[in-house]
Order: C-alpha cells, then sequence, then structure tokens
C-alpha cells in the first residue's frame, strides 16, 4: 500500500478543498463540491467561498439565501452549515443521529428534556414554526405554555435538534443582520426530506472534498460513528494509502493528488473553515507553531493564515467606517517572500472586505 507524506496529504486536501487553485466554479457548485461551509457566525463563511473561487460576489451568494436555494441548518457534528436545498433534504436525516446525541448529551439543555415525550415535543415545535417563523426566546416560551416545568430555552434547542429547521434571512445576508429565526426546513423550501438518503454517497462525496482519509476522519467530519463497515462496503470502490503514522487512508481512485512539489499559495481562512475541522488528524495542516500557541477552546476560533499549505500565523481585522486593517500575526520570523504574498493577498482580502475604504496591513509578533 503506498505512503503519502504529511506534505503530499496536504496538497491533497487543499486541491480537494479548491484553497490550492481558485476554482472557476459558481457559488452553488462549490456549497454542493464542499459538502457545505461551516457557517455559525451569520456572515464570515462568506470568506470562506472568496478563498476558494475566482469571482465570488456577496450579493449573488446572499440571493441563493434568499431564493431558498441554500439554506443555513444543523447538520455535521449538530453545527449550523450553509448548504444547498437539496444537500439539506437529503443530509439530515443522515446525520440526525448526531443531532439526537448531541441534545441528550448537552451539559446544558440535555436535563431538562430527560423524561419527555420528545415526538410529542417535535411535533408541537414544528406545528408552532409552520403557523409562524420563531426565535428560539419565542419558540421557547410557546413550548412552555405546554410544559411550565421545563426550561424554555432547552424546549427550544431540543426542537432544533430533532426538527430540520433553518434560519431564515435576513439573517446570514452580507450587509443585513438578523436574529436567528427559524423556520422548518420542509416548509422553507417546498420539499420533502430524502426518504431513503444514500450513506454511501454522502461518505465518497466528503472523499471528494476531503479526502484523501481514514474511518476516523470521516466520523469527525460527520459526528456518525460506526462508519468503519460503510468504508469496508465501500472499498472496492476506492484506493488505499499509508499516512506517515501508518494509518490507512480511502480515496477516490481519479481524485487529485498533485503531490508534494505542487506549490501552495497563501490563504487567509475564516475562524471556522472546514479546512481545520474535518479530519481526526489534523496535521496535514496543523502545525506545531500552531499548536504553541495554547488557544483556549472555549475563546474565540482564531483566524488562521496558510502559508506553504499549513496554519502559520493568526489574522484579525479592525476597523471603522473609513478605514481596515488587517493584523497578521506569524508563528515565526517571515521570509520576504512570505510577507509579499501576505500583503498581495490580504490586500484583496480587504478589497473583499471592506471596500470603499483606506486599508493598512501590519505584520507583528505574537503577544
Amino acid at each position: 500500500m503506498p505512503t503519502l507524506t504529511r506534505r503530499a496529504l496536504n496538497r491533497a486536501t487543499l486541491a480537494r478543498q479548491l484553497l490550492l487553485r481558485r476554482a472557476d466554479l459558481t457559488p452553488m457548485q462549490a456549497v454542493e463540491h464542499l459538502v457545505g461551509l461551516q457557517a455559525q457566525t451569520s456572515h464570515t463563511w462568506y470568506m470562506g467561498l472568496w478563498s476558494r473561487l475566482t469571482d465570488c460576489r456577496p450579493e449573488r451568494v446572499s440571493e441563493l439565501l434568499t431564493q431558498r436555494r441554500v439554506v443555513r441548518i444543523a447538520l455535521m457534528r449538530s453545527t449550523i452549515h450553509l448548504v444547498s436545498a437539496a444537500d439539506a433534504l437529503t443530509l439530515r436525516p443522515l446525520v440526525q443521529p448526531v443531532l439526537d446525541r448531541d441534545l441528550f448529551r448537552n451539559h446544558t439543555h440535555g436535563p431538562p428534556i430527560r423524561g419527555l415525550n420528545t415526538a410529542e415535543l417535535a411535533a408541537m415545535g414544528r406545528k408552532l414554526l409552520d403557523e409562524r417563523p420563531c426565535t428560539p426566546g419565542e419558540l421557547g416560551r410557546l413550548l412552555a405554555a405546554r410544559w411550565p416545568d421545563r426550561s424554555p430555552a432547552s424546549l427550544a434547542y431540543a426542537v432544533r435538534n430533532l426538527v430540520p429547521v433553518v434560519q431564515i434571512p435576513p439573517r446570514g445576508v452580507w450587509g443585513a443582520s438578523g436574529r436567528t429565526v427559524h423556520a422548518p426546513l420542509e416548509s422553507w423550501v417546498g420539499a420533502p426530506q430524502r426518504t431513503d438518503p444514500p450513506l454511501d454517497q454522502m461518505i465518497l462525496r466528503y472523499l471528494a472534498a476531503f479526502g484523501p482519509a481514514s474511518v476516523r476522519d470521516v466520523q469527525t467530519w460527520s459526528g456518525l460513528t460506526r462508519l468503519a463497515e460503510v468504508l469496508e462496503r465501500l472499498r472496492p470502490r476506492l484506493t488505499t494509502f499509508r499516512d506517515e503514522n501508518g494509518a490507512e487512508l480511502f480515496d477516490l481512485p481519479d481524485a487529485p493528488r498533485p503531490g508534494e512539489q505542487v506549490d501552495a499559495p497563501a490563504r487567509y481562512l475564516y475562524d471556522f473553515d472546514n479546512l481545520l475541522l474535518s479530519h481526526h488528524d489534523r496535521s496535514r495542516v496543523v502545525t506545531d507553531g500552531l499548536r504553541r500557541q495554547n488557544l483556549s477552546p472555549h475563546g474565540p476560533a482564531p483566524r488562521l493564515v496558510l502559508l506553504d499549505g499549513f496554519t502559520a500565523a493568526t489574522w484579525t481585522l479592525t476597523g471603522t467606517r473609513d478605514s481596515a486593517t488587517l493584523t497578521v500575526r506569524p508563528f515565526a520570523p517571515l521570509s520576504p517572500a512570505d510577507r509579499d504574498a501576505l500583503t498581495t493577498e490580504g490586500g484583496a482580502l480587504l478589497n473583499f472586505l471592506a471596500p470603499g475604504t483606506s486599508h493598512e496591513i501590519r505584520f507583528t509578533t505574537q503577544p
């Protein structure tokens, strides 16, 4: 079985993630190729598309939301993802066990829900949201009329996990703001969930966007367990490798694996970029330099910079109505070439995030 070096694995993953070369795809095509973007923040995920596409106009992406062609919904890992409406209807039934598990293991919301008839709770939540989209606070107060001895916030959270609901615009629309308001997925997009969702196809799509990958990688991305038997079933359709630690990696035979000699450009990642969250072994991208930062798992998610394909710095954006400053904090001294590359890519990023303002790029050391 061939061995893929860490650098070769890095290049293959970047190619699948459209981060090795920007792709000439529409936003919809990119969202579907990537099997969605993690999108629990209302807007930073737009940058994930900008980093990957040759032409990304945020107002056109917003139109996909307002036209109900894409939605923001809890899916893999019980986190909010931006996916096409068709993928939401297919993926949500597949990952429903993840959301069920999250509900009852949640330290805040699990205990107040124990002992409830969840089927009745889900049916009432769906009925209320079909009548009128609600914020979680509004929904919780309505549900508390039926279950007055339970936490309203926990009742609403349970419905979010038990019933496929989407966060509707204007939340998530570029240049707009709005509270989190939920509506049932099927009512919102005017179509039913799939009754026979293809698990094998979901895993093949994961490999196309994130591979080569181990069983544990697929499970980390999806939140599902016991996937070894599924990959074993798919083995005749796949090719296999070993990583430098001896772990078996599965892949699509014809997927791009450009080789470790290919150059990787400087890239700015958004705070919840799936590149950093979708593998059990993150060493294909994450460096010791990042690990030494001792970033709190409970603090704000860092926005990271890739140099030569690997995490090399964090970045922040500050500004006023008239100016914007991009501050890069590298983990190690930068070469002149790397500094130039980050300046060029950073200037393009500022033009995307803060058009019509004066721009400044600063390099500083980590505190």
